[in-house]
């Protein structure tokens, strides 16, 4: 436990005394969009900077041109420009952010604090201090742009209710207290351990800003569980009266050894994020792996430590719930009258769950993905306030403008070449506005500002810049010039396609892999086939619950969902990798228990609800545990992170209940004893691996021969 407890302070205090700052990056190197953008900052350079807008509206029926109002206006940017930390500040007149109708002006404001930073809080307030003599004078002020983006800390009060509800779970299923406490306490562990060495990476690595509470999410979530598994096993050999010691020993030699396979599962599906190509996926894919690993390492290390200091307090007292369970006779079990029901019709429960879960996955079809920015955010925070009200006044596209960017050694080229885009793009469907010809003062490019007439999270903006390439592709052919789309909106739509378009080989990946490890885990060919098809109808059921709440609205109200439109770029290939991983665990976790007695005994029927019996109650809490984490971190209003907690929520309730309680029961009491078969030649090429302890035995146990030929997991 000393050795243990220093481990984790040197790396807490290693990882806050090296502490980086995360990146917020949503980009792709070597994409076209990004390339271009590079190459503008080298010609039109502007500082590296944080930036706010400072939008005026005039009452109704008055605009910010008339006299007194143009007068506070000015007054107010004058008060603003001398705010300590301000290093700039617009006109709008000057500027040309003035509304059609005269109503709302916007005006940029500069800071001296540099754009990977966060304007200090007295600057900010001092900018709102300065904008009350508008408000006086009548004019309504609204703050908003990356400066005043509010920030959402990993952990807050709803996080911390998951972790309460977590602790009422376990606390039913154990019975006790002490026993309760000890996944929370290793999960908790583990958790800060993973972020205080992410603070110190980020000093050498780029992290984005999304990766820690992702991290956190997913090490809570797999971290009480994975406790959960081994505490349970001690505390039901401990009811039969094994010494501390050996149970203890016992629990990480069985239940241990299959958190060592889940866990690995979870670790490979999240590295395999990096092969997207995408820095911030990257980095979110590893942090969370690193997550889930220091959650196996605090399990299998510190929890025997802390089994061993409780001793036989763990034991479950006679008169309790917790050692009634242990008990032979009494009342059935939820999980085992359940599974019995599922086995006396099994082609009715087939059919009605298949055709539950594949209703529930039909919205899927209409999933869609793009970049979040400021209109993704609370309609209560300022940045979104802003943004709409920008929207509004000069159209959607305001909010997320493209660029053109012209290139060329030859400056008289630059000009005609220049001259021919504004020409080709005054006739192009789609465009409200387009402004003159930029040149940079190197006369080397030029750059030319495009007001879409859609939003930049719009399937219509997207389709813009798809055309605006094609169209631009054989003036550029004809003239020799370097002709490029670009600006973040070209950038967000670049990563939202490489996204999607890695969707499809990860899936692949994943469930090759699947088949691949299940195939080994199990000795079998029925039960990686039926447990690869259950993930993917608890992914298509999770994708489309989120299309429901997220894009259609429905229960948007209730579960804080602020904006409907597409969902965040990367969660569909984060819910698919972290739900692999869970969807797995519970696979492992309950027909290792009917494999364990199939071996035993050789009666399929009678070992599926024996498994039933040993893992049913464990597994409903672990999934229960996981859905109360997934949740409280679905009111965090961060719109990166809410349809993954929601997605994630909704497939681990999917494919604990329906799939692997349900239908698995079902498909293999139709298999029977086929669901054990595996042809002799695959047998001999695929390596064994013990899974959950098969090979471990008690020194004076009898082995017994089941009736018909079967090769045990890890023999």
């Amino acid at each position: 436990m000393v050795a243990w407890l220093v481990t984790l302070a040197a790396v807490i205090g290693l990882g806050f005394a090296f502490a980086g700052s995360f990146q917020d990056s949503s980009s792709i190197p070597g994409s076209p969009a990004q390339t271009a953008l590079a190459k503008m900052d080298r010609h039109f350079p502007s500082p590296d900077a944080q930036s706010a807008q400072l939008v005026f509206q005039a009452p109704a029926g008055r605009k910010v041109t008339d006299p007194d109002l143009r007068r506070s206006l000015a007054s107010t940017l004058a008060a603003t420009s001398d705010v300590r930390g301000v290093s700039e500040v617009g006109d709008p007149a000057e500027d040309g952010t003035v509304s059609e109708d005269g109503r709302t002006a916007v005006a940029e404001v500069g800071f001296t604090t540099k754009a990977d930073e966060d304007v200090p809080a007295g600057t900010l307030d001092a900018v709102k201090a300065a904008g009350g003599q508008a408000e006086q004078a009548g004019l309504k002020v609204i703050y908003g742009g990356d400066a005043y983006e509010e920030s959402h800390p990993p952990v807050g009060p709803t996080e911390l209710i998951g972790m309460g509800v977590a602790l009422v779970i376990l606390v039913i299923t154990f019975g006790s207290l002490a026993a309760a406490g000890l996944p929370l306490l290793t999960a908790v562990l583990g958790v800060v351990g993973a972020m205080a060495a992410m603070m110190g990476l980020a000093t050498v690595f780029g992290v984005s800003d999304n990766a820690p509470t992702l991290a956190i999410m997913l090490g809570l979530a797999v971290g009480i569980d994975y406790a959960l598994f081994i505490v349970s096993r001690h505390r039901a050999q401990l009811a039969t009266g094994m010494p501390v010691a050996e149970s203890v020993a016992r629990a990480n030699a069985t239940a241990g050894s299959a958190v060592v396979f889940a866990g690995a599962t979870v670790i490979i599906a999240l590295t395999g994020l990096a092969v997207a190509g995408v820095p911030m996926l990257t980095s979110m894919g590893l942090a969370s792996a690193g997550a889930v690993a220091a959650a196996v390492v605090l399990a299998l290390g510190l929890l025997p430590a802390l089994l061993g200091m409780l001793g036989r307090r763990l034991i479950p007292k006679s008169g309790a719930r917790a050692g009634r369970r242990t008990a032979r006779g009494g009342r059935t079990p939820l999980g085992v009258r359940w599974t019995e029901g599922v086995l006396r019709r099994p082609v009715r429960t087939l059919i009605l769950g298949s055709v539950g879960i594949v209703a529930l996955a039909f919205p899927a079809m209409q999933l869609k993905v793009a970049v979040t920015d400021e209109g993704s955010s609370p309609v209560t925070s300022s940045s979104r306030q802003a943004y709409d009200a920008v929207s509004d006044a000069f159209g959607p596209g305001a909010n997320g403008p493209l660029v053109i960017l012209v290139e060329d050694d030859d400056p008289a080229a630059v000009t005609s070449t220049a001259g021919a885009v504004g020409n080709t793009l005054q006739g192009v469907k789609g465009i409200a506005d387009v402004s003159g010809v930029d040149v940079a003062e190197d006369k080397s490019a030029a750059r030319i500002r495009i007001v879409p007439t859609t939003g930049p999270r719009t399937t219509e903006t997207s389709d813009l810049v798809s055309h605006l390439r094609t169209e631009m592709r054989p003036l550029a052919q004809s003239t020799g010039s370097s002709i490029a789309v670009t600006g973040m909106t070209a950038v967000s739509i670049d990563v939202a396609d490489k996204l999607s378009g890695a969707l499809v080989p990860f899936a692949i990946v994943v469930v090759g892999f699947s088949l691949l490890l299940l195939m080994i885990a199990f000795r079998s060919v029925a039960i990686p086939l039926k447990a690869t098809i259950g993930f993917l109808l608890s992914v298509g059921a999770a994708f489309g619950a989120t299309v429901a709440v997220f894009q259609w609205g429905w229960l948007a109200g209730p579960l804080g969902v602020s904006s409907e439109g597409p969902v965040a770029s990367f969660m569909p290939i984060i819910v698919m990798a972290v739900l692999f991983g869970l969807a797995m665990d519970y696979e492992v976790f309950l027909v290792s228990a009917m494999r364990e007695d199939y071996v035993r005994q050789g009666n399929a029927r009678v070992a599926i609800v024996s498994g039933a019996r040993n893992a049913a109650r464990v597994v409903t809490a672990a999934a229960l545990i996981m859905i109360s984490v997934f949740v409280s971190f679905l009111f965090s209003h961060d719109a990166d992170i809410m349809p993954i907690a929601f997605a994630l929520a909704f497939g681990v309730l999917v494919d604990a209940f329906l799939v692997r309680m349900t239908l698995v029961p079902a498909v293999m009491a139709l298999l029977g004893d086929r669901a054990w078969w595996l042809p002799r030649r695959l047998d001999r090429v695929l390596p064994h691996l013990d899974v959950e302890g098969g090979d471990f035995h008690a020194p004076d146990a009898t082995p017994q021969v089941p009736v018909r030929p079967t090769t045990p997991v890890g023999t």
